[in-house]
């Protein structure tokens, strides 16, 4: 399918939704039951917008996910970060992973099943990624879960296609700026053809299983776990999902087919995992649960390297912020290696001295540049690095009270190495199933302190104006 549609009128079109009372209190009952955990490899760290109350790794060594795996919660999170990777390095990466999960688990006589997270918009190293996993793993993989919808930011799949939400209409994802990035750019919306796309081929559309929205709706979790018994040899399985009842419908089915003895590998947007692990909903955190562990002192830190076209309109909101202070990165001077020193050590003493007094925004110039020689990936390690090494400039003396890092390279590596998390808390919300805190352990530079994890792509205009606003309780 291609064009937009009208929302309202589209999804009225399809079966009408099917909800069964108490299912996802069922799915936590039989997660808990059955002992297998979930572990999430987050190809950027935005993937926790939809959870609360789970640990998350930035480290996976054996001994650490050891410790994972041995927590109440079911489900984990170990942060990769593997998206900024050129696809080599994040197929190494994912490959050890999974040998050492697979390593923890023997150790503490766990089961576990994998879910790679990516982003909802289909960026991302598919099916590189998911091959390494089973890889690692030591095959036996019938099929591999494809569900990128991601309902909280309007991102849904239903006849096979997968559409972000614009205002009032449903886009393609094919047709939207997120599927002409330099990195992961793709053509396809319908699911299925995106598959023999990011394959080459190798894996052909016709091939591709699909679970339908009339399977969800119309024949329950029965026809879901009939249909994935019926996969093998590793086949991806798109999921249509449109409404969290789908989900749950999906997952009570998924967990009949695994069950049964079917091994999967998911390939997914943050709402699965939710309903996978029988988690909650919760509203946004209050100003006394963010500030529960480290009272809420001195001022806030906000830093953007994300350049998506809605970044840049949320970040011109934030900056009309009263006390609120601006400081720009200029991405030319840093790649250029004479430059790029004096850059960072103006950029750091203006935020030291506006921290005295205001919100600081530091945020990379806007303008999309390249340097002689340098790939998209370079350019991008260059400006994260340089936002990390502004972080660990920050006065560890001067009362801070709130870091947000806005896009998900930025905010992995300033979390992990501007900030030295290894392992955190997932605390929930700020915005409903968009915006993610941690709370940092006492091991880190800011013990206690709430650290914002705010995708580039996702809210309104005025979505990071609001979350300065909630962090200082205005």
């Amino acid at each position: 399918m291609s064009g937009a549609v009208d929302a309202r009128e589209y999804l009225a079109s399809q079966p009408p939704e099917r909800r069964i009372p108490d299912a996802l209190e069922e799915i936590r009952r039989r997660v808990e039951a059955g002992g297998r955990r979930i572990a999430v490899l987050d190809d950027d760290p935005t993937g926790t917008q939809t959870v609360h109350d789970v640990p998350v790794l930035t480290t996976w060594s054996v001994e650490d996910l050891r410790w994972a795996l041995e927590q109440p919660s079911p489900t984990f999170y170990v942060l990769t970060n593997s998206r900024s990777l050129p696809e080599e390095e994040a197929v190494a990466m994912n490959r050890e992973v999974a040998t050492n999960l697979a390593a923890a688990a023997e150790r503490t006589g766990t089961d576990f099943v994998v879910t790679s997270r990516g982003d909802s918009t289909l960026r991302g190293h598919f099916p590189a990624e998911t091959d390494a996993l089973a890889e690692g793993l030591g095959g036996g993989i019938d099929g591999v879960i494809l569900c990128p919808c991601y309902l909280e930011a309007g991102r849904l799949t239903a006849d096979d296609t997968h559409w972000v939400r614009q205002g009032e209409r449903l886009v393609p994802a094919g047709e939207t700026e997120f599927a002409r990035d330099a990195s992961f750019g793709y053509s396809a919306s319908d699911l299925r053809d995106w598959v023999e796309e990011k394959t080459a081929g190798r894996i052909t559309a016709p091939e591709v299983v699909s679970v339908g929205l009339a399977d969800m709706r119309e024949g329950g979790p029965a026809r879901i776990s009939e249909v994935l018994r019926g996969v093998e040899g590793g086949r991806p399985v798109v999921v249509n999902a449109a409404s969290y009842a789908d989900l749950e419908v999906f997952v009570l089915g998924l967990l009949d087919a695994e069950e049964g003895g079917k091994r999967f590998l998911y390939r997914t947007g943050p709402s699965f995992v939710r309903a996978r692990g029988g988690i909650s909903e919760k509203g946004p955190l209050s100003p006394e649960e963010l500030y529960r562990r480290r009272p809420r002192r001195g001022r806030g830190l906000v830093l953007v390297g994300s350049h998506v076209a809605l970044t840049t309109s949320q970040l011109a909101e934030a900056l009309e912020l009263g006390g609120v202070i601006g400081v720009e990165l200029s991405v030319p001077r840093l790649l250029e290696g004479a430059e790029r020193e004096g850059e960072l050590t103006r950029v750091a003493a203006e935020v030291n001295s506006g921290l005295a007094g205001s919100e600081v925004v530091v945020y990379t110039s806007r303008e999309v540049v390249g340097g002689p020689g340098l790939t998209g990936f370079e350019v991008g390690r260059a400006v994260s690095d340089a936002l990390v090494e502004v972080m660990r400039r920050v006065d560890r003396e001067a009362p801070l009270a709130f870091v947000v890092a806005k896009g998900g390279i930025t905010s992995s590596d300033v979390g992990t190495r501007g900030l030295g998390v290894r392992r955190a808390e997932v605390a929930g919300q700020m915005l409903p199933g968009i915006v993610s805190v941690w709370v940092l352990p006492e091991e880190s530079a800011f013990p206690g302190l709430p650290y914002v994890i705010f995708a580039g792509n996702v809210g309104g205009p005025d979505s990071l104006a609001r979350v300065i606003q909630i962090l200082r309780e205005d």
